[in-house]
C-alpha cells in the first residue's frame, strides 16, 4: 500500500511537470526578448523574469505575481503573451533565496515543496519585493512609467493586497484571489478588476462582502465571474487538455483584460 501511494505521488508530480511542457515550448519559440534580471533591495536579491514587446514606443508595464506554484513555465508564458499584446511584463520570483542553497523556484525538488514555501512567505517581504520590482519597472528605459499589477490564485490575493500598499498603480487585475482586510481597502487608489471562476465556491464566497466593503470605502471594484470555469482557468484554459468551460473563460477573460489595459 505504501509503495502504491509513493507511485501515485510520483505520478502526480510528473504530471505537474509535464503539464506545462507546452508553456515552455511556447516561450522558447517566442521572437520577443526575454531576460532574467536580479533586483536588489535591502539584503535581498529577487530573480525576475522580464519580457519586452516588439515596439518602437515606450510601453506600460504589467507586474505579474505568480500562483502558489511559484515561477512556473506558465507564468513565463503569460509574461510573453502580455508582451505580445504590447506590454512589458515583469515577473519576480518571490521564492528567490528561499530554495535549497539559496535558490529560487526552480531549485526546489518537487512541487509540494514550492507550494509549502509560497504559503509561508512573509507578507512584508512580499510587499517589499513587489515594491522593488515596481520601482525597477518604472525606471526601465523602454517603460512609459505606467505600472499595472496582476496575480493568479495566491498571487491574485497578493495583487489585491499590493493595491493597498502601492499608491501609484494604474489598475489591479485580480484573478481568482481573495481580498485584503477591510481596513486595508481604504488605502487602495487604483481600480480593482476581478476575474473569477463559476466553479470556485471557496473564492467566490468572498465576492459579495468584498463588493460591499470596497463600495463603503469609495473604491472601484468590478468583478466578473465566468460560468463553467474552475479555479486556475487562465492556466488550465490554455493547456492542450483544456475543458470547454476553462477555455472559454480564458478567452473571454483575455478579451476583457486587454480592453481594460488599453483604457
Amino acid at each position: 500500500m505504501k509503495r502504491m501511494l509513493l507511485l501515485v505521488a510520483l505520478f502526480a508530480f510528473l504530471q505537474v511537470g509535464a503539464a506545462q511542457d507546452w508553456a515552455r515550448a511556447k516561450v522558447e519559440k517566442s521572437p520577443r526578448h526575454h531576460e532574467w534580471v536580479t533586483i536588489k533591495h535591502d539584503n535581498r536579491s529577487v530573480e525576475t523574469f522580464v519580457v519586452y514587446p516588439e515596439s518602437k514606443d515606450k510601453r506600460p508595464v504589467v507586474l505579474v505575481i505568480h500562483e502558489i506554484f511559484g515561477m512556473s513555465d506558465w507564468v513565463q508564458n503569460l509574461g510573453d503573451e502580455l508582451a505580445e499584446a504590447g506590454y512589458i511584463a515583469v515577473a519576480p520570483d518571490l521564492l528567490s533565496g528561499a530554495g535549497p542553497n539559496g535558490g529560487r523556484t526552480s531549485s526546489f525538488p518537487d512541487q509540494s515543496k514550492v507550494t509549502e514555501a509560497v504559503s509561508h512567505l512573509n507578507p512584508d517581504q512580499v510587499t517589499a519585493d513587489l515594491n522593488a520590482a515596481a520601482d525597477y519597472a518604472k525606471k526601465l528605459p523602454a517603460s512609459n512609467g505606467t505600472v499595472f499589477v496582476t496575480g493568479y490564485c495566491w498571487g491574485g490575493g497578493q495583487s489585491f493586497r499590493f493595491a493597498a500598499n502601492r499608491s501609484d498603480l494604474k489598475a489591479a487585475f485580480v484573478f481568482y484571489g481573495p481580498p485584503p482586510e477591510k481596513d486595508a481597502m481604504k488605502r487602495i487608489n487604483a481600480p480593482v478588476y476581478g476575474f473569477y471562476a463559476g466553479n470556485d465556491a471557496r473564492i467566490d464566497a468572498t465576492i459579495p462582502q468584498t463588493k460591499e466593503d470596497m463600495a463603503a470605502a469609495g473604491k472601484t471594484y468590478n468583478p466578473v465571474t465566468y460560468d463553467g470555469a474552475g479555479h486556475g482557468f487562465m492556466r488550465a484554459g490554455e493547456a492542450p487538455d483544456a475543458s470547454e468551460g476553462n477555455k472559454k473563460a480564458r478567452d473571454d477573460a483575455w478579451a476583457r483584460w486587454k480592453s481594460l489595459l488599453a483604457k
